[in-house]
């Protein structure tokens, strides 16, 4: 074999394992994303059926039922609502009418597990995902009375 030729496939062997090494790292890091979905969007059936996803907005009022360790509450985003199921400890300043993000599935009966919520921190935080997702309900809220 010539020196041009080894140096080809030299090329070529490394070319193919930083391929093959990119697809790995793609994979994982896809495998691992849990994307946001408001509950308009959920309603409108563009979350995921079978994979992890975010949904957030505002713990409507009135709807947080504790059963042992289950929690159960409403996310609105002021235009539809989603159910969410939760078994857990929920964070200290998880509270009704404020800004709550939950990660889980879309369960069987339309209801969201989550296998983890997070809420807003201080009095005017709110994840920005969800802060738009009610400003845009807002919006389109407005845009129908009119």
């Amino acid at each position: 074999m010539k020196a041009r030729h080894k140096r080809f496939a030299i090329i070529g062997g490394g070319l193919a394992s930083l391929g093959i090494a990119a697809f790995f790292v793609l994979n994982a890091l896809n495998s691992n994303i849990a994307l946001f979905f408001t509950p308009t969007q959920i309603a409108a059936g563009e979350a995921p059926k079978d994979r992890v996803f975010r949904v957030g907005g505002l713990v409507k009022t009135g709807t947080v039922q504790r059963n042992e360790m289950t929690i159960r509450f409403v996310v609105t985003d002021t235009a539809k609502e989603v159910p969410v199921a939760f078994t857990g400890i929920l964070p200290d300043l998880f509270k009704e009418g404020k800004g709550v993000v939950a990660q889980g599935k879309m369960g069987p009966n339309g209801q969201f597990i989550a296998s983890e919520v997070l809420a807003k921190h201080d009095e005017n935080y709110m994840p920005p995902e969800a802060k738009h997702a009610v400003d845009q309900a807002g919006k389109t809220a407005k845009t129908l009375m009119q």
